[in-house]
């Protein structure tokens, strides 16, 4: 595979064909289409997208959707929710983002990631669309061109249902177009990507009420009054049956009630009370629409849902690690609760944030005197160099016991190697850090 990502490759005239039929050239750079394609629109919009879907003749349609989105919590909800309808019985494609180690994570299908060879016939064909654009026409973006891989290969795998994530907001969200939701989910909406959603959290929740149709049931998480009156009046112009989510509790550390009835639940911290029982009120709205899932399915498929890189202990070089994509401030306030709920003393931090994000509410959330920070870089993404973030967390919390920056992942691994880290080590920040950690240092590889 070519190390050269910054244009498309030239297709060779030599095909292959996918076990779905579709040709694929040998040698083809899919890494190199994508990284051709931009990450953000111009203009938010649904245009693009839209015409997409209209070249390769609206792979979705038909296809009932479990729409999801928010500011955090969606995936844990896409995976409790996507696990269980697999347990009965149905074919269930699920659609996330990011990823963290391989794009092909995005998509799966009843407990698989696309193989290879499907996942490049899809941007194989997609690629060969784009060549017959007009040129006045703005091509999709990054994120566009993959979610309708994901609709390409679902329909393929005639899939019975799809639970989807919202990328960014949701109204103007690419897997928002010219879907069918069964029912629609919007977890607790915090203050992120206001760059792009507005510079109020009214701004933001309106955004992510676009999700929002006629008719279709809403699932809404705990939300702060701002937000609900937002949720409650687009639910009143559209006629959409609200519906509230009681908290689950927990019976022990792996169980939780819910309604009078027991579920296991191997995801750690009090935020997956949350998330847990929006993944079960949504199980239960769809039940009324007829679906088929038993409360056993629903025990099986919650005891095998593992999310990776949320409240996750992994041993690297020999130390144990709490690894969390903690990287806005809702995020941060769950992973603090948790290491309170613990009841840890001072803690080793290894942090990377993007420059989007809030870095100084994370560190002020984050950090107490006696702490140690080393802060690291965000591979391939508009990071915050660590001497910044390093600089920024002194000027929140100057009593850290002590801070470095570190230049490269192979530098961090050396420092772990170099004694004594304490007790409570925690890395932490961007899934993109999450992922480049779990790849390089574990070696973890996806079976090709």
């Amino acid at each position: 595979m070519s190390t050269d990502l910054t244009q498309p490759q030239p297709v060779s005239p030599t095909l292959d064909a996918s076990p779905s039929g579709s040709p694929v050239a040998k040698d083809w750079d899919w890494e190199a289409f994508l990284c051709s394609l931009g990450r953000f629109g111009v203009d938010l919009s649904l245009d693009r997208m839209l015409e997409l879907l209209r070249r390769v003749d609206h792979p979705q349609q038909g296809i009932p959707v479990i729409h999801v989105a928010g500011t955090n919590g969606k995936g844990s909800v896409c995976a409790l929710v996507s696990q269980v309808l697999q347990a009965a019985g149905y074919r269930v494609g699920r659609y996330i983002s990011p990823h963290l180690v391989h794009w092909r994570e995005r998509i799966w299908v009843s407990g698989e990631w696309i193989p290879s060879v499907e996942w490049e016939a899809a941007l194989f064909t997609l690629q060969q669309h784009l060549k017959q654009y007009p040129e006045e026409l703005p091509l999709p973006t990054q994120f566009e061109v993959v979610t309708a891989a994901a609709w390409l290969y679902f329909q393929q795998q005639q899939v019975d249902l799809a639970v989807m994530e919202v990328g960014l907001g949701g109204r103007l969200d690419a897997t928002n177009a010219a879907i069918e939701p069964a029912v629609t989910v919007i977890t607790s909406i915090g203050w992120d990507h206001w760059q792009r959603l507005g510079n109020s959290l009214t701004a933001i929740a309106r955004e992510k009420a676009g999700i929002i149709k006629p008719g279709v049931p809403l699932v809404c998480g705990p939300q702060v009054l701002e937000v609900l009156e937002v949720i409650q009046e687009t639910t009143q112009q559209l006629s959409a049956p609200l519906q509230g989510v009681r908290l689950a509790h927990r019976v022990d550390e792996e169980q939780i009630e819910w309604q009078g009835k027991h579920y296991p639940l191997p995801l750690r911290g009090e935020i997956q009370l949350i998330n847990s029982a929006i993944a079960l009120q949504t199980l239960q709205a769809l039940r009324e629409q007829g679906w088929q899932i038993s409360d056993l399915a629903i025990r099986e498929g919650f005891a095998q849902t593992r999310w990776p890189g949320r409240l996750q202990l992994l041993e690297i070089e020999g130390k144990r690690i709490l690894v969390d994509g903690a990287h806005n401030q809702p995020s941060a306030e769950a992973l603090r609760e948790y290491l309170d709920g613990v009841q840890v003393g001072s803690i080793t931090w290894f942090m990377g944030l993007l420059e989007t994000k809030d870095v100084r509410g994370i560190c002020r959330t984050l950090l107490r005197p006696g702490d140690r920070l080393y802060t690291l870089p965000v591979p391939s993404h508009a990071g915050v160099s660590p001497d910044q973030l390093l600089e920024i967390a002194l000027q929140i919390e100057p009593q850290l016991n002590h801070g470095e920056s570190v230049e490269d992942l192979s530098s961090w691994q050396r420092i772990l190697n170099q004694g004594d880290m304490g007790e409570r080590l925690v890395l932490c920040g961007s899934l993109y850090l999450i992922g480049q950690v779990m790849e390089k240092c574990l070696g973890w590889e996806i079976a090709m």
